[in-house]
């Protein structure tokens, strides 16, 4: 199970893209849609924006649930999960104390600096 601060970093890039930054405006304003209809209203292809709902989901920004369509079709739906990221410096420093980094230098014992 990752821990708070590995989940603040994941959070972090997964919003660290304007694609996705995008794609979640317009999740959030249209509701929840397949990726056929996202893709035509954002223009951008549906593999890349298969790659950044996959980056979204991965880091708990959006749901998908796949459906049939009435003639048969499979459709995948996509909606914003619910999510709240505060950010301030004591957010900040308590997440740090999970982070499981393997980068030493960003543990409180490997930090050189001081």
């Amino acid at each position: 199970m990752p821990t708070e601060g590995d989940q603040l970093l994941e959070k972090l890039a997964a919003l660290a893209n304007p694609h996705r930054l995008r794609v979640l405006a317009a999740l959030r304003n249209r509701g929840r849609t397949y990726v056929s209809q996202l893709a035509r209203e954002l223009g951008i292809s549906r593999p890349l924006l298969h790659l950044h709902l996959r980056k979204l989901e991965e880091a708990g920004l959006v749901t998908s649930r796949l459906e049939l369509s009435a003639d048969g079709k499979a459709l995948n739906y996509f909606d914003v999960a619910p999510f709240d990221i505060s950010l301030t410096p004591s957010s900040i420093a308590a997440a740090v104390q999970s982070l499981t980094a393997a980068d030493p230098s960003l543990t409180p014992e490997g930090d050189k600096h001081g």
